[in-house]
């Protein structure tokens, strides 16, 4: 690999370093796809510069990858970083156009979010058994999946919850519950506040897991829920409860609160058909974002469908 080429890419990381102030990951990241790419172009020209590439390689480049099997994700990551690269390539060096404007990576499998049943979620979330005796790591259990099935919340903003709205100099709640209102507020994404109603069941889960929740606070009074040391709880360990919970009552799926989610948006969806209200409660910024979810209601109307209509059936081989 020539010299100039490794002397651009430094210099172009450190422009993302100082100007652009990228962390150190997405700076190695970068590094990765601009190394992988001038090895690309001086495999058939030895002393090749990335100064000399034009469109017609980069499009060769992009249909090789896709080739060995790279999937259509990564291949989109590689081209805007490339894409980047060479915008701040063409400012130093006035080269005459960007090779990989108008190259678009290869249209990515859309493939459907899983969702349970509504048996299965309901047994997965219900605890049956639930008694005064159980610790109060349970009722907190008993509580998170209630409301994860209940409100269809992200498990970012579960974990970020706070018993009431607080306002302090050096804290702002981003989420909090009013059982009262029986609703939830949260932040998704894009910094979107939003109120999603919850149910009954979460709502009796939740005053279960507060009248135990003082016994465990030590250090922030501020969570709604926390892990066994009072701290708050992470996304991660409530992760592996559920998937631990999900595995212990014997379904045959490995559950994740995304999943919890995703059922949250087909039953209500299966039972209203309002798109909107179900975008509005996901906290999705696009409704094609939450249309996704009429083709998994499609899927189980085709299912009934082919077991069920005499003529849907298929004919046996004579």
């Amino acid at each position: 690999m020539s010299a100039a080429n490794l002397a651009w890419i430094d210099d172009y990381l450190d422009y993302l370093a100082g100007q652009r102030q990228l962390a150190a990951l997405t700076r190695n990241a970068y590094r990765r796809d601009l190394l992988e790419l001038a090895t690309l172009v001086t495999q058939p020209k030895p002393h090749a510069v990335l100064t000399e590439v034009d469109h017609f390689q980069i499009r060769k480049l992009t249909a090789q990858l896709h080739s060995q099997g790279l999937n259509a994700r990564s291949i989109a990551r590689k081209l805007s970083a490339w894409r980047g690269f060479f915008d701040w390539l063409a400012e130093q060096h006035a080269i005459a156009a960007n090779p990989v404007a108008g190259i678009k990576a290869p249209k990515r499998n859309k493939t459907l979010p899983k969702a349970l049943s509504a048996d299965d979620a309901v047994r997965l979330v219900a605890h049956e058994g639930v008694t005064s005796t159980q610790s109060a790591m349970q009722k907190c259990n008993h509580a998170m999946f209630e409301l994860l099935y209940s409100s269809g919340l992200r498990v970012s903003e579960l974990v970020g919850l706070d018993l009431h709205y607080v306002k302090e100099e050096r804290y702002v709640s981003q989420g909090w519950i009013d059982l009262d209102a029986q609703e939830v507020t949260v932040t998704g994404k894009g910094s979107k506040m939003r109120s999603v109603p919850i149910g009954q069941a979460a709502v009796t889960a939740l005053h279960d897991w507060l009248g135990v929740r003082a016994t465990l606070i030590k250090l922030d009074p501020y969570p709604l829920f926390l892990n066994e040391r009072g701290a708050r709880i992470s996304a991660r360990v409530l992760q592996l409860r559920l998937k631990s919970h999900g595995q212990t009552i014997g379904l045959p799926t490995n559950v994740h609160p995304h999943v919890l989610r995703h059922s949250f948006a087909s039953h209500v969806l299966q039972s209203s058909g309002d798109l909107r209200a179900v975008q509005e409660m996901l906290g999705h910024a696009s409704i094609s974002a939450t249309q996704i979810y009429t083709s998994l209601d499609f899927q189980r109307l085709a299912q009934v469908y082919d077991a069920a209509h005499p003529r849907a059936k298929k004919k046996s081989g004579k």
